[in-house]
């Protein structure tokens, strides 16, 4: 197989000081913001400052919980001297607006996924990023975890040989049984396709290359759901995407996927499977580990071998981290903003081509991602130096 292999690109003019770790603020306190600041708050690489919400009092019950000494309001803490680096936790409508915020108020941004809902106002956070002189980078960051990073260089070592088609399969009944307040999670911006997609297209173009075209069929089934846990347990509200969508995706290599992203089975399903002209790959999608397995040899005799994941442990916001380091080098984030444009361009032309019925080209490209290197430890001190420089 022809290996797609990258060097890491410098950020262009930009002299950095390889020296202290990054100074980062939460924005957003919300059930997701736990899980990134007990990870962030063991990486010696990082320093987590303040912690903003909408509600100052929900910011600083989080804050207390995890031994950070300031919160606030997202203008307050906007304006600390001691942020270098904004985690946007808000909700997907949210995003773009206060990725913009954070912008101009000089500061770099990890967001969470979706990068926007729309692709003017994406492009107007990556434009006011280069103009600012800041760096974007987005979630997800499961793709930087050794389970996804072993089958990366397993595919780039040619372990199935040339990839010429890909599954993945995302189903079951919906979060609306178990999360507390899922109303978020059948709006505009969400969805099977926006909430979970991401996981599964930022590793299909990391690992098989941009997208060219989609063609989809959506359906709701249900214009209701019902709050199945919680205090709002009972009660109904609206359905206002599709929770199941049918996908088959041309990528510029000349691969053809084939997906299904649907709340709407109660058989829970996961599966990311490459088959290539020597065998076939499982790719692991369940968080950031896992093993790949891969089908090689004669189809009358092929054998299957299980792969561990080699690398260092991650978990949420280990993308941060790695955001962080690359601003300390001079470099671009492998999880980029760029690539989450490219993820937007392709969901929202997925949601586009199910409501005309017709495929839909994706306009955009994507960088080329690199593996991390070997020895690559999130949990390793490497921001100690405060002497040294480097050019780029």
């Amino acid at each position: 197989m022809a290996a797609r292999r990258a060097q890491r690109r410098a950020l262009p003019g930009r002299s950095t000081r390889v020296s202290a770790p990054v100074r980062v603020a939460v924005i957003g306190a919300g059930d997701i913001s736990d899980q990134y600041l007990t990870t962030l708050t063991g990486y010696p690489d990082v320093v987590v400052t303040a912690v903003a919400d909408l509600v100052p009092a929900r910011a600083r019950a989080r804050a207390q919980a995890h031994g950070i000494p300031a919160w606030g309001t997202t203008a307050e803490v906007l304006r600390r001297d001691d942020v270098d680096l904004v985690v946007n936790l808000t909700v997907p409508a949210a995003h773009a607006e206060v990725a913009l915020a954070a912008v101009a108020a000089g500061k770099h941004v990890w967001g969470e996924k979706p990068l926007a809902l729309d692709r003017a106002s994406a492009r107007a956070v990556l434009d006011a990023a280069d103009a600012a002189g800041v760096v974007v980078g987005n979630a997800p960051d499961t793709v930087l975890g050794p389970g996804i990073q072993t089958a990366q260089r397993l595919l780039a070592d040619g372990a199935i040989g040339e990839p010429r088609t890909v599954l993945t399969l995302m189903q079951g009944p919906g979060p609306d049984h178990w999360h507390p307040r899922p109303q978020f999670l059948f709006a505009r911006g969400a969805g099977p396709l926006f909430d979970i997609g991401p996981y599964y297209l930022t590793a299909l173009v990391q690992l098989l290359g941009p997208v060219v075209s989609v063609s989809a069929v959506g359906q709701i089934p249900r214009a209701e759901r019902v709050v199945g846990s919680g205090p709002d347990a009972g009660t109904a509200f609206p359905v206002e995407v599709p929770t199941h969508l049918s996908v088959v995706t041309t990528f510029a290599s000349g691969t053809v996927g084939t997906s299904v992203y649907s709340f709407d089975s109660p058989l829970r399903r996961q599966l990311f499977e490459i088959t290539g002209s020597d065998g076939v790959m499982e790719v692991p999608v369940s968080g950031f580990d896992g093993p790949t397995r891969l089908l090689t040899g004669p189809p009358s005799g092929a054998t299957w071998t299980t792969v561990p994941a080699d690398g260092a442990p991650a978990d949420r916001g280990v993308g941060v981290l790695e955001l962080a380091r690359a601003l300390r080098a001079g470099e671009r984030p492998r999880a980029s903003g760029a690539l989450a444009y490219h993820v937007l361009d392709i969901m929202l032309a997925v949601e586009e081509s199910a409501a005309l019925g017709a495929p839909v080209v994706v306009a955009s490209g994507a960088p080329e991602v690199p593996p991390v290197p070997p020895g690559w430890d999130p949990a390793a001190p490497t921001l100690d130096a405060p002497d040294r420089t480097e050019q780029s």
